[in-house]
């Protein structure tokens, strides 16, 4: 279904609504990564620090590419606008939760619309410029809006709450979704490239899809919690990966599949579909362990970590602006992702490194430079994958490199969640053990590195320690670097990632700016 030439006026207002959608997907993402700390703290539940993540990251992977089929079935204004609502209803939802299990549901539901969001969100682009030259001009927008938007969120996020509390970074959300819907609303166009009778989607894949991503985390968070020795982390694993090779076999034989068959066969979208998931278990490490790290390693407050984490955010946005400058004038367009993730390599294995006593402008530096590398990474990933599907299933091929990214997160959870734990339940309780002190009081208050970020638990440790007869900051200090050391190891599984991610990287086919989709 063609459509008659946009002014440009309009298809600035279009992309203003976009970049307001954009912005309420990466405030939201940043904002409570800072305040994670604390609403543990308050909340009382580390063991379910990472399924405040996980859950959300399980509603968009599931939701995900199911609005991206539906957006290139019926439009995706419609989805658009639905998304914002449910975003916005649940965020709330979110600031008034009670308990970290009413927090967790709350994510989960707001995983949704997030969902929804992204998987409609970023194929609007292509359907107001089909040119691809004038694409990647216009994708700096996005990237623009994501990054000044990751920019502030650490900050905001840190201030809000030493100044308001956690529950105030959700509602953060609300100004943005006033502005969003009108635009929305107003100027993006219903551009719908199928016909009235193609319009069926496979409900049963859906539902195989679900099982499938559900049992994937699932596993992860079993071996997170009980390690690689007990065996339901490892069945539900492999329960995942026969209910995905299930979900793909229907796709193959279903009429109106979710998730096109051309697609699986396509092995240049395959290697691209390999990159978001390494991609995504790469930021997923780095956004949600970093404020951990500042914060329960170092010592730094929410306000602290959210201004030592911003140029990680700040330079994705240089990076992809970087990128679309450059992009149209190199010969082999396919090879600026290696280049961004031989930085993200490099930086990942300086993180490892960073210590307690680093001065702030190393740990600037080397969270920006592996911001800068991932803004070569995240546009050109959704425009390789957009030219390797074609127009016709343009938001299913999106929607794969985001869904993609958000099972590779979901790995992240179980991988650097382990080894997180590990070292911190090996380092620290062998401080406690060589303590040579019968206390099931002591051994509760530093089974898990709660006790570095909750201020109620460190006086009921030193009050602890006026009792016994040990020196409760020396014990401290050593959980502290217990914890360190734990997400040190998930740096460098980052930077193992990264070096996967070149190898791939480098077999893509030929990108060609210039050519229309």
């Amino acid at each position: 279904m063609e459509h008659a030439p946009r002014s440009f006026r309009a298809s600035l207002a279009a992309m203003l609504g976009i970049c307001l959608v954009i912005i309420l997907i990466a405030l939201d993402s940043t904002v409570v990564g800072t305040a994670m700390p604390r609403i543990v703290a308050e909340l009382r539940g580390y063991d379910l620090y990472p399924w405040i993540a996980s859950a959300y990251l399980l509603g968009s992977a599931i939701t995900i590419p199911i609005a991206g089929r539906l957006g290139d079935l019926y439009g995706r204004k419609p989805f658009v606008l639905a998304a914002i609502i449910t975003f916005t209803v649940t965020s709330a939802a979110c600031g008034f939760a009670g308990s970290m299990t009413q927090l967790m549901l709350a994510r989960g539901l707001q995983g949704i619309g997030g969902g929804m969001l992204v998987g409609v969100a970023f194929a609007c682009v292509p359907d107001l410029f089909p040119d691809r030259a004038q694409r990647v001009r216009w994708q700096v927008l996005l990237s623009a809006s994501f990054g000044v938007a990751s920019a502030l969120g650490p900050t905001l996020g840190g201030w809000l709450t030493e100044h308001f509390g956690w529950r105030s970074v959700f509602t953060i959300n609300l100004p943005v979704a006033v502005l969003a819907l009108p635009m929305v609303w107003c100027y993006l166009p219903h551009i719908v490239h199928h016909e009235e009778g193609d319009r069926s989607i496979d409900w049963l894949g859906a539902l195989l899809l679900a099982v499938s991503v559900t049992t994937l985390l699932l596993g992860s968070e079993a071996i997170q919690t009980h390690g690689f020795g007990d065996w339901r982390g490892p069945a539900l694993m492999l329960g995942a990966i026969a209910c995905g090779a299930l979900f793909v076999w229907h796709q193959h034989h279903s009429a109106s599949p979710i998730i096109p068959p051309r697609l699986f066969a396509n092995r240049d979208a395959l290697k691209l579909m390999a990159l978001g998931l390494l991609t995504g278990l790469s930021m997923f490490v780095l956004v949600f362990y970093s404020p951990l790290l500042l914060q329960g390693g170092f010592g730094f407050s929410p306000k602290q970590a959210g201004y030592l984490m911003t140029p990680l955010l700040v330079c994705i946005t240089l990076g992809s602006i970087v990128n679309g400058r450059i992009l149209p004038r190199v010969a082999r367009a396919e090879r600026v992702i290696a280049w961004g993730q031989i930085g993200t390599l490099v930086s990942c294995l300086c993180l490892s490194l960073l210590g307690p006593g680093a001065p702030n402008w190393q740990i600037l530096l080397q969270f920006a430079l592996c911001g800068f590398s991932l803004g070569f990474q995240l546009p050109n990933l959704t425009l390789q994958m957009m030219a390797v599907a074609g127009k016709r299933d343009l938001g299913v091929g999106s929607a794969l490199i985001q869904t993609t990214r958000m099972i590779g997160s979901m790995l992240g959870v179980g991988i650097a969640g382990v080894m997180v734990n590990a070292r911190y339940a090996h380092d620290a309780g062998g401080a406690v053990a060589a303590l040579k002190l019968e206390s099931p009081a002591l051994e509760s208050l530093m089974d898990t590195p709660q006790i570095l970020i909750r201020a109620a638990d460190q006086q009921a440790l030193a009050e602890l320690a006026g009792r016994l007869g040990f020196d409760a900051a020396a014990l401290i200090e050593q959980a502290r670097h217990a914890l360190v050391g734990g997400i040190h190891l998930g740096f460098v599984l980052c930077a193992i990632m990264a070096a996967l991610s070149i190898a791939i990287s480098l077999r893509l086919p030929r990108y060609e700016i210039a050519k229309k989709s």
